[in-house]
């Protein structure tokens, strides 16, 4: 019994250690720097799954995104074809607040997208409404984006409800090269 305290202790810090994520500002010195504004000028493609809590890839899915900005509020228009041939939509506005804040709305994000950026990463956390057989659930997103060089990216999303991890998204991003060129 003497244990039992400290056995407590030990397992709360455990928990605590691996819900941490790290800090985007461990990126600062990476390059190229990432700028949204100049990334998601023009078109870009992206190509992505979902996984499941499990690891098996439930859902691929294309997504061309065709993006627009005056000053320091942009559109991003994307478009995404599903594997099974379904298809949606969902339009960005994103503001770039300072050198390294954004925030972004979209009519299927609840509240606002909150994102923060340095060096080759930026890191969106908002929550999104899903729809699931008919019923919409709120899921958080914990969305990291990392700059590769001035054409690629790639993104990691994690989702959770109520804390408990239900999946994760990745994407790889490829932007336009000229008027009518991919690299």
């Amino acid at each position: 019994m003497k244990f039992l305290p400290f056995a407590l202790l030990t397992a709360a810090a455990t928990f605590i250690a691996g819900c941490a994520a790290p800090r985007v500002d461990t990126y600062r010195n990476e390059r190229p720097v990432l700028d949204l504004r100049e990334y998601f000028d023009g078109e870009v493609e992206a190509h992505g799954m979902f996984q499941n809590r499990s690891g098996e890839v439930v859902r691929r899915f294309t997504v061309a995104i065709k993006g627009s900005w005056k000053g320091n509020v942009g559109t991003l228009e994307e478009d995404f074809v599903y594997s099974d041939g379904t298809t949606s939509q969902r339009v960005w506005t994103i503001t770039k607040i300072d050198e390294h804040s954004y925030v972004g709305t979209a009519d299927d994000v609840v509240g606002e997208a909150i994102g923060t950026a340095h060096g080759n990463a930026l890191r969106w956390r908002y929550v999104l409404e899903l729809d699931v057989d008919g019923r919409t659930y709120h899921v958080d997103f914990d969305d990291w984006m990392y700059l590769l060089d001035d054409k690629v990216m790639l993104n990691r999303s994690e989702m959770r409800k109520f804390g408990f991890r239900l999946g994760e998204v990745t994407l790889a991003f490829r932007k336009k090269r000229g008027d009518s060129e991919w690299r």
